[in-house]
């Protein structure tokens, strides 16, 4: 995926797209993503978590062909609405296969570190793809403008040969005990949907870890996601045409380094607050509101990057305290929409934050828009405070 999300922006103003047409197509890929996030989470939970991952592969496979065949903005949006259909396939599959068969491994043992150590893979793989990504339009981008094609489509063609990879090492490398795959089996998979939906948003409901959680998260993206999709417009203007793919390349790539390594950091910064996950998280929110506001301050490209590596080492260090308070929650008969559920509401609060935003620098300015989102991760921490209060009752 890296080897795309450096450029993405880039590659649709290159491709005529205005601002307003950019959130519109990432508005499409949150909308689809937030109407089958659930449905494929139960899915997985039905007939395996790895056939509904291939099926991800392929959806995103499309995407990628939809994407370099066209200019017309009617077929990018039907291009990010097979990239939102892959990612809510994609959701709480291979997640939830790593969970249960690291448990059934060693059932007495915190999985807080194991999932940080499959997030610093997430996040190198990612890293080296934008660095990729990046570089090949500035040195290939002559040849492809030469065939008739963008100079970011280069990255976009070395993206599909990748995921033909992960398509064949998945089938030979993920072992899952087989589940019924006939049609009747897949029949009654969608038929249980809405059963496992509505069991999984009752507990959600009825169990205020998970609600005060889900909304904090919610909050979280509506302040980060602005952040993430924004930056490489926004910085590109301090940089010199002739590099400045090769430099966002760069930086998109220090970004996921920056992610894995405060991931990696996460056990230890938990001992800290004597693995209370909700107290480092709520330390987190609230420092991350500070650094974004500093972030949004920076006016040179110096300052920006090495502002941009702190909030992003922070970024990383608030993943795996919310995963294991989810975790410790769900039961894994409902791991997988639980996941999904998790990703739905951060989509919707994604969505909502990048209409906001964009809004916001609109009229005003981008570090603006950001500033304002940092507000609500403000919010995120005092929510995540009202946690730390829950679950001590819950330990009594």
């Amino acid at each position: 995926m890296g080897l795309t999300v450096a450029v993405v922006a880039l590659a649709l103003t290159d491709r005529g797209m205005d601002l307003f047409q950019i959130s519109l197509l990432f508005g499409v890929y949150s909308l689809t993503t937030m109407a089958m996030e659930l449905p494929f989470g139960g899915l997985a939970d039905s007939i395996g978590r790895k056939p509904v991952f291939l099926a991800a592969v392929v959806a995103s496979l499309i995407s990628l062909v939809l994407f370099l065949s066209t200019r017309d903005f009617n077929v990018l949006a039907l291009s990010f609405a097979f990239i939102g259909f892959g990612r809510a396939l994609r959701s709480g599959t291979l997640d939830a296969w790593f969970v249960e068969t690291f448990r059934a491994a060693a059932p007495d043992v915190d999985v807080q570190p194991a999932l940080a150590k499959a997030q610093w893979a997430n996040a190198i793989g990612l890293a080296t793809g934008a660095v990729l990504g990046g570089v090949l339009p500035d040195v290939l981008g002559e040849v492809a403008i030469s065939l008739g094609f963008s100079v970011y489509d280069v990255s976009y063609v070395a993206s599909f040969a990748v995921m033909l990879a992960v398509f064949v090492f998945t089938v030979f490398a993920i072992v899952e005990p087989p589940r019924p795959m006939d049609a009747t089996a897949l029949v009654h998979g969608f038929a249980s949907v809405p059963t496992v939906i509505k069991d999984a948003s009752l507990l959600a409901l009825k169990h205020p870890t998970l609600s005060l959680l889900l909304a904090a998260l919610a909050l979280f993206l509506m302040a980060t996601n602005p952040v993430e999709v924004i930056w490489p417009t926004h910085a590109k203007p301090m940089l010199d045409d002739g590099y400045a793919n090769t430099v966002i390349g760069v930086v998109t790539a220090t970004y996921f380094f920056s992610i894995a390594f405060g991931g990696s950091l996460s056990p230890y910064i938990s001992r800290i607050f004597n693995r209370r996950h909700a107290m480092t998280l709520a330390a987190t929110f609230a420092c991350l509101a500070g650094v974004q506001i500093a972030l949004a301050l920076q006016g040179s490209i110096i300052g920006f990057v090495t502002v941009f590596v702190l909030y992003s080492v922070i970024l990383g260090v608030s993943e795996t305290p919310a995963s294991s308070i989810l975790h410790s929650c769900v039961e894994d008969r409902q791991r997988s929409t639980m996941l999904s559920l998790r990703s739905l509401i951060q989509q919707l609060g994604a969505a909502l934050g990048l209409i906001l935003a964009g809004t916001v620098a609109e009229i005003y300015s981008t570090p603006i828009a950001w500033s304002v989102g940092a507000v609500f991760l403000f919010l995120a921490a005092i929510l995540v405070l009202v946690l730390v209060r829950r679950v001590a009752l819950e330990s009594e």
